[in-house]
């Protein structure tokens, strides 16, 4: 579990999660773009809840471990705030030859 402080605030939420959030957080900031994202949170009596933040370009968040064996897995958030950054961050994809006997190595 990972204690995130954002604006003053701060939630616990999964690992992977917190691990996505900041990496959405970078791929806005590196685009100049903020946008509202809502992350599944531990609350301190155990059950489940969630958290709306802002994040863009002047967000500072940091994220340690929190004191919680209780770790909160929830895929559809981390494939939501990794699609954000699929979104910003295009891959290019190439067909490479299936062997390097294919290639031409004198230039």
């Amino acid at each position: 579990m990972k204690r995130v402080t954002y604006a003053g605030s701060e939630f616990v939420t999964g690992n992977d999660i917190a691990a996505a959030l900041l990496g959405c957080g970078q791929a806005l900031a590196e685009a100049g773009e903020a946008e509202a994202v809502t992350v599944p949170t531990r609350e301190p009596d155990g059950s489940v809840g969630e958290v709306t933040v802002l994040i863009g370009p002047a967000s500072q968040m940091v994220a340690r471990d929190a004191d919680s064996d209780d770790e909160l897995v929830d895929e559809s958030a981390v494939a939501r705030l990794k699609s954000i950054q699929r979104r910003l961050r295009p891959v290019a994809v190439i067909d490479l030859p299936a062997s390097h006997d294919d290639w031409n190595d004198e230039i």
